[in-house]
């Protein structure tokens, strides 16, 4: 089952973070793994969830 994908700013307030940290993470090669469809880029919640994990490790 796919589950719904979550943009930036969903990704944001899962995480408490501002939307501009995202997408500094994302050039810096950083947090949890996104997806481009078009223009847009998109998180797995399974992916945000398994980076969270390993953060802990």
């Amino acid at each position: 089952m796919i589950r719904n994908l979550w943009g930036p700013e969903d990704l944001a307030s899962y995480l408490k973070v501002p939307v501009a940290t995202v997408y500094q993470w994302r050039h810096k090669g950083y947090g949890p793994c996104a997806r481009k469809i078009g223009r847009h880029l998109r998180y797995r919640p399974d992916d945000v969830e398994a980076w969270v994990v390993g953060l802990e490790a």
